[in-house]
């Protein structure tokens, strides 16, 4: 494993995040406590959560995989090793403050996530979408506070369209505020235009850390769907929907190419492929078993040629599609 500085800051992260929202929903505790154990083994620093997983199954109430992590980090005493990061933005209560990024809900959310992750601060907050019925001047000034406080030491962004992160850095300089130093968007090999279109050039400019979420494209590059399948779930036919194109297909297919040059996995090689961005931090990697896990770790072993990275980078290119 080797550390990125996390954009313009001093902080060092290493260069896969190891993400939770499975925690509590896919992967139990006993599970989630051995991913994260071996996690740390291999030299990971980073792990991402959020107060609203794992809200969206019945009978939870949302912060389950906070929970989680921290009676890991109770358990295991390692809390100034780890690099923590969570969000806040979503539903966690029927009533009409129990959402947003308001400073009532924020106030009353980081104390919230605090209490779930037995910790006193959080090395990275970050707000898990925007709120258009909030000012960001009032979002700021809060999460200024709570810097102050101790309670935070840096904070981000998931989730925003790009006007809405310059909106906020402007802001962040005019009132000499706290300002969002990581973006977490949705990026990979097959969903490339959103993020490079727009926010990649916002990211450059300003030196902001990028932790890219579904870097696998909920599996889809894992090569564990092929063209002619019929979905067996729900899950994989909204999977199959969103990538069931020929960019898609042929993008995978060059993937699994080299992946067979070079004896490794479709996961591997696509990975590698973000790590050799040099506008990406770590990609947020997620997995249900050691075994899954080591298959991502996998890519830390992987150089790409730039002949590779051609290659991927012509058949993928959404300014050619």
């Amino acid at each position: 494993m080797d550390y990125r500085k996390l954009g313009r800051t001093g902080l060092k992260v290493s260069s896969l995040c190891l993400g939770t929202m499975q925690w509590g929903w896919t992967a139990d505790e006993k599970t989630a406590f051995a991913l994260m154990d071996a996690f740390v083994e291999s030299g990971g620093n980073f792990i991402d959560t959020a107060d609203f997983y794992s809200r969206w199954l019945p009978g939870h109430m949302g912060g389950e995989s906070e929970e989680i992590i921290g009676h890991w980090l109770k358990e295991r005493k390692n809390r100034s090793n780890i690099i923590l990061a969570t969000k806040v933005r979503h539903p966690m209560g029927p009533g009409p403050n129990d959402q947003g990024l308001s400073r009532k809900h924020i106030l009353e959310a980081i104390d919230a996530s605090l209490r779930r992750l037995h910790t006193d601060y959080i090395d990275l907050y970050l707000m898990h979408a925007f709120d258009a019925e909030t000012p960001i001047d009032e979002t700021l000034r809060t999460l200024d506070d709570m810097q102050r406080a101790g309670k935070v030491r840096y904070v981000g962004a998931s989730n925003y369209p790009a006007w809405r992160l310059v909106e906020a850095l402007w802001k962040a300089d005019i009132h000499h505020t706290i300002r969002f130093d990581l973006l977490e968007p949705h990026y990979n090999l097959v969903h490339r235009e959103e993020f490079e279109r727009d926010l990649k050039p916002i990211c450059e400019q300003y030196q902001i850390g990028v932790t890219p979420y579904s870097p696998l494209a909920n599996g889809f590059l894992t090569g564990k769907y092929s063209r002619n399948e019929t979905p067996e779930s729900a899950r994989a036919g909204s999977i199959m929907k969103r990538y069931n194109n020929e960019t898609s297909w042929k993008t995978l297919e060059a993937i699994q190419r080299i992946a067979k040059e070079m004896g490794s996995t479709p996961s591997a090689i696509s990975l590698a492929w973000l790590l050799a961005q040099p506008v990406i931090t770590a990609p947020i990697i997620g997995a249900n078993s050691v075994a899954q896990l080591q298959q991502s770790l996998a890519a830390l072993d992987i150089t790409l040629t730039s002949a590779q990275l051609a290659q991927l980078d012509e058949v993928s290119n959404w300014q050619e599609a």
